[in-house]
């Protein structure tokens, strides 16, 4: 199938060869240069997307030929780069260049042709010569893997850094980088040089994943922490947040996880239960009521009206009784939830608000969790403030038998209602 393919492209070739004339002189690049060049280039792009490379290569030639332009040369030699046909390169650079060194990609494409012969010393040599003239950073790296693969790492470190030194390119430093760190074994050196570039030049993304790398294999917590939030000052990337908040969580830094939280808005659910758990309750209420905007889930708006109850001091603010047990009621309609039943219910009841409805509330979270200690307790205390203390005693003799029955509000309770049963008797 292979053989039919580049038959097919060499017939198309010899059918189009037939059909153009002469070359006219001093075409412009934008020019065509002959009737069917857009065919030839598509031809050629073709054999190209399929790795045909043998023919693709030979398509660019001819295209070379008809144009003489620069371009087409050029992929003719790198599709024959990826043919291997690495001898026919070299020997087609040469010459055209005859020993000069004024076109730099015929050279760096000679490079790479020796490099594939496995010619390190020719390559090295010719690497040099290159970068003498072109003082281009990529033929700074072209040159110092030719040393990295004489394994002279000192003196591709040599290079580089003399590369560096004039303009601080990042690409040279990281591969400085790599060879101080992987090929010396010189890890400190390597991301001293990083960290210091970062601190005068500032921490690019190429550089933050590099140094990111090395505290990984490193395993140091406190210089990957510190990355990654300079690389999300640069990209607020999700990923990167979820990282950082990894990490604060590792360290058990809880508040400059909540302020991170806070300033980056990366995950508002951690930051509630963060909130939640340091009891900065007027925080985790509004913070639940945007998330209810914004969700439309309706257990946001119980939580937030139940941190809205909890932070305020003033327990018997008519306003806010007014506003807690609002939310609360349109919660209950929706989701049955046996926790805002009974909040509502417990409200209701301990603010003589509407007691007897209160108690309904705390029977249908009761119906849900039958053996609740917290539920019995409301319940008991309904019937204590009906004055049916008898009835409020009996129900909390049950409730110090189950698990959380030692709570502090419930033993209070306790004392009172049996304070109250003994006067009655």
């Amino acid at each position: 199938m292979k053989m039919f393919k580049i038959f097919f492209y060499l017939v198309l070739v010899l059918i189009f060869s037939g059909c153009i004339g002469d070359v006219k002189p001093q075409i412009k690049p934008n020019q065509k240069a002959f009737a069917q060049e857009d065919s030839y280039i598509l031809f050629a792009l073709r054999a190209e997307e399929i790795r045909d490379y043998k023919s693709a290569s030979k398509l660019f030639e001819k295209l070379y030929e008809k144009s003489k332009k620069k371009e087409y040369l050029y992929r003719y030699l790198e599709n024959s780069i990826a043919a291997k046909e690495n001898e026919k390169v070299i020997k087609k650079v040469d010459e055209i260049t005859q020993g000069k060194i004024d076109d730099f990609t015929l050279i760096r494409i000679k490079i790479v042709a020796l490099l594939q012969m496995q010619k390190f010393v020719e390559a090295k040599n010719l690497a040099l010569k290159l970068v003498t003239v072109s003082k281009g950073v990529d033929d700074y790296i072209l040159l110092s893997d030719m040393y990295i693969k004489l394994k002279k790492y000192n003196t591709a470190l040599k290079y580089l850094e003399s590369a560096y030194i004039r303009n601080y390119n990042e690409k040279i430093l990281d591969k400085m980088s790599i060879i101080l760190y992987v090929n010396l074994q010189r890890k400190k050196d390597a991301i001293a040089q990083l960290e210091t570039h970062t601190r005068i030049h500032g921490c690019s993304k190429l550089i933050c994943m590099r140094l990111i790398s090395f505290y990984s294999d490193e395993n140091n917590v406190d210089g990957l922490l510190s990355t990654y939030l300079r690389l999300y000052s640069l990209n607020k990337n999700e990923k990167i947040a979820k990282r950082i908040v990894q990490i604060y969580g590792y360290k058990k830094e809880y508040v400059k996880l909540m302020n991170f939280l806070d300033e980056s808005g990366s995950n508002d659910n951690i930051l509630l239960q963060l909130y939640i758990n340091s009891k900065n309750y007027k925080k985790a209420s509004l913070l639940a009521y945007k998330l209810y905007k914004k969700t439309a889930d309706i257990n946001y708006l119980g939580q937030s009206a139940i941190y809205d109850y909890e932070s305020v001091k003033n327990k018997n603010d008519k306003s806010m009784q007014k506003r807690v047990i609002k939310r609360l009621k349109k919660v209950v309609k929706v989701e049955k939830n046996p926790i805002y039943l009974n909040y509502l219910g417990y409200l209701l009841i301990d603010h003589k608000i509407d007691i007897k409805s209160g108690m309904n509330y705390v029977r249908k979270a009761l119906k849900i969790e039958p053996e609740s200690a917290f539920y019995l307790d409301s319940l008991a205390w309904g019937y204590y403030r009906l004055k049916n203390c008898k009835k409020a005693y009996k129900i909390m003799k049950k409730v110090r038998t189950l698990k959380g029955g030692d709570d502090k509000e419930v033993i209070s309770h306790m004392k009172q209602i049996k304070k109250c049963r003994n006067k009655k008797r």
